[in-house]
């Protein structure tokens, strides 16, 4: 027994006499600092990204963030995984992202882009005025921000542009809600949506449709002095709109549409003498 332990005693020896001769064929791994893994995890993220898989592009974003939080590198990884999310339709996710970049790194000098973002994430969720109204007004409400505190940037241009489809949207919400009241004899509610768009939409295209059918519902309850004032407002801003010449049939009920387009001096001075009639 005490042999084999004496050879193997002797084998240990021979073993640990290689190993120091051979020192030079031992690999020795550096310590990489966080930053160099987080640029390392970075190119990797960006190198999915460009291939088209986003998803695990944004796992990747994410992970290099969370390597090093404090690196300059940290909220562009958050950027670059809210904008492949946004791209590929995932706004949930997209939407997440940005939330927690605004707070962390609400500083950075790209703010304005993570805003607009947000921004568009909610804007291209509206398929139906009629039941996305958080979407519309989440939208809304980022857009004017931009406007408001990031005026002289391209995001401020095309924010605005968006922000009037937008307001259009809005203005078709209240003119289909109207027009759901008249459907079921529901005058009063009707009325105070139509107003709402006069009051609130007045640049939509949907001004004039509501201009008419105030005076249309008017006219209808009794109320035909209010009828008269609001086909005034039409006729001053819209007169030659066919919501004008429809409203002008309902309170003159002779009246001729032939009258319209006749050019004699005599019949023009009958025609305007009527429609001032209505400023009375």
């Amino acid at each position: 027994m005490k042999f084999y332990i004496g050879i193997l005693f002797l084998l240990f020896l021979v073993f640990l006499s290689g190993c120091s001769n051979n020192k030079e064929n031992i690999t020795i791994l550096e310590k990489k600092s966080l930053d160099e893994q987080m640029i390392e995890v970075y190119n990797e993220a960006m190198t999915e990204f460009e291939r088209g898989d986003v998803i695990y592009a944004g796992k990747k974003f994410s992970e290099a963030e969370l390597l090093y939080p404090q690196s300059v590198w940290a909220p562009r990884a958050v950027l670059m995984s809210a904008y492949g999310y946004f791209s590929q339709g995932y706004y949930k996710d997209a939407i997440s992202n940005l939330e927690r970049f605004l707070v962390k790194y609400n500083y950075h000098p790209q703010i304005d882009y993570a805003y607009y973002l947000l921004a568009l994430c909610h804007y291209d969720q509206i398929v139906d005025e009629k039941k996305d109204v958080n979407q519309i007004l989440l939208a809304k409400k980022y857009f004017e921000l931009i406007i408001e505190e990031y005026p002289n940037t391209d995001y401020a241009l095309d924010s605005k542009f968006k922000l009037e489809l937008i307001i259009e949207i809005m203005a078709s919400k209240e003119m289909y809600l109207a027009g759901y009241y008249v459907e079921r004899e529901k005058w009063i509610p009707a009325i105070n949506r139509y107003k709402k768009v006069v009051n609130e939409f007045e640049t939509t295209i949907y001004i004039e449709e509501a201009l008419h059918r105030l005076v249309e519902l008017h006219y209808k309850i009794g109320l035909v002095n209010e009828a008269e004032k609001y086909a005034s407002l039409l006729g001053y801003n819209y007169q030659s709109s066919k919501w004008y010449t429809a409203s002008y049939k309902i309170l003159n009920k002779n009246y001729d549409k032939r009258n319209t387009i006749i050019k004699t001096k005599d019949e023009s001075k009958t025609i305007l003498k009527k429609f001032r009639d209505l400023f009375k």
